[in-house]
């Protein structure tokens, strides 16, 4: 992979360095580098780096500030800062260095495609084995790249190929159910979204590919497919819909989950479902207070068109807990709720499994991928019964909405069904070290070591 140094050779030192070891670090160096690090300010401040040369005149080793907690992202804009080269880490805790490149490594990301000038990525980092960190680089890219697509590049057609190639890839079989055969195959809820389309491309469609041994444990993983969200009649304002090519997100994020754990051969029974649809206006479009079925038999009333990922995601659940997996996880940019409880870089977690959130909130801090717990709180059961329908899409008043939303799926996950629902951003607002503004993996980093170490099943 272009990112890693495929040898060592001439490969430069990196020493990190926290702010209260620096002093020590010093006193053991040549005069010239003493005089140099005090001249220059270098304080050992997480991220900062010192360039130190040789008596030549040519740079022999790079000083990066790190902190005294391991945070991968205090290297996540080297590849950028640092002169053309291959480079190495020079510490002796194999795991540290493993998450500094990996901090290093997210962030020589840019999503490039549509510009002339290419941007050539000058710095590269060695490691003895880069086999787990390609896996991981790979997926977070993938999602990255699928969510920055521009909604004309990234409609249902497109995502449903990227989900074939990843498919073919690991010798999955795939199948995708599409247009007017949702209804014929009673996913109507799924239908009933996505009409509102002019191309095929546009196009509704559910995408179900299924992966491993037959006797492992099952994991089926869904992911909300709203290609591009209008608001659909209850249209966004210019604000709300800017960013609504990312309202993949939840299927860009288990699209590179999946091929992470696809990559690494974990002993899963893996089962991915994409409802992929886009939220359009037409002459067909849903209406407010329109009632829809659902492949549950659950009659939905629809009380906003903006609140469709739920609806898609009805069917997609129904269908997830037909051949009684072991766990069901589904990743949707769902809610501006959560995103107000909990912030962009925090995604919102809930779950019927105390103990699988335990382990995830766990993991998730060690691999600096968060996720925080909310409730599936029973006492707000009653705001999502419908007036003339058994549900409603959108309960009145929209506190606690992602509470609400939540709720809502459950209602779609048979009794005593192992389920978690990830309500996250999917997007960096701003450019932070090894987290490019755009398109975001989140989450599943967390997952994946989670199910590598058999701690969730």
């Amino acid at each position: 992979m272009s990112h890693f140094a495929k040898s060592s050779t001439k490969a430069l030192p990196i020493i990190p360095l926290t702010k209260d070891k620096l002093s020590s670090w010093c006193k053991k160096q040549r005069k010239e580098i003493q005089n140099w690090v005090l001249s220059t300010g270098f304080e050992a401040l997480p991220g900062k780096t010192c360039l130190i040369s040789s008596l030549d005149g040519k740079l022999e080793k790079v000083l990066v500030g790190v902190s005294n907690s391991t945070n991968m992202w205090d290297c996540g804009n080297l590849s950028e800062e640092l002169p053309k080269g291959t480079y190495k880490f020079q510490h002796p805790r194999s795991k540290d260095i493993e998450k500094w490149a990996l901090g290093w490594v997210l962030g020589s990301y840019h999503f490039g495609q549509y510009q002339k000038t290419k941007t050539t990525k000058k710095a590269k980092v060695f490691l003895t084995n880069s086999s787990t960190f390609e896996r991981t680089v790979e997926a977070v890219f993938l999602t990255r790249d699928l969510i920055n697509m521009p909604a004309e590049d990234m409609g249902p057609a497109h995502l449903a190929n990227a989900a074939r190639m990843l498919a073919k890839q690991h010798k999955a079989r795939i199948n995708i159910i599409l247009g007017e055969n949702l209804r014929k195959k009673n996913y109507p809820a799924i239908h009933a979204v996505g009409r509102a389309v002019e191309t095929l491309n546009q196009t509704p469609r559910l995408i179900d590919f299924k992966w491993g041994k037959i006797n492992n444990p099952k994991l089926t993983l869904i992911g909300k497919g709203v290609c591009f969200d209008t608001g659909g009649l209850d249209i966004k304002s210019t604000g709300g819909m800017k960013l609504m090519k990312k309202d993949m997100g939840g299927a860009a994020n288990v699209l590179g989950l999946a091929h992470m754990i696809m990559s690494a051969k974990l002993p899963i029974r893996l089962r991915v479902l994409i409802p992929a649809v886009e939220n359009n206006i037409s002459g067909n479009a849903l209406r407010p207070l329109d009632i829809i079925s659902s492949r549950s038999g659950k009659t939905i009333e629809i009380g906003n068109t903006d609140a469709e990922g739920r609806v898609i995601l009805a069917d997609a659940l129904t269908e997830a807990c037909s051949d009684s997996p072991d766990l069901i996880i589904d990743f949707a940019t769902l809610t501006g709720a959560a995103r107000i409880a909990l912030g962009t870089e925090l995604p919102a977690l809930f779950t019927n499994d105390d103990q699988f959130a335990e382990t995830i909130t766990k993991v998730g801090m060690i691999e600096q991928d968060p996720l925080w717990r909310l409730p599936l709180w029973d006492g707000y059961q009653r705001m999502i019964r419908g007036a003339a329908a058994d549900l409603t899409n959108a309960p009145e008043g929209g506190y606690g909405g992602a509470i609400t939303a939540a709720l809502f799926l459950q209602e779609f996950v048979k009794p005593k069904t192992k389920w978690a629902h990830i309500d996250l951003m999917a997007w960096n607002l701003t450019s932070e070290p090894g987290r490019p503004s755009g398109g975001e993996a989140m989450a599943i980093r967390s997952i994946f070591t989670a199910l590598r170490d058999n701690s969730i099943f």
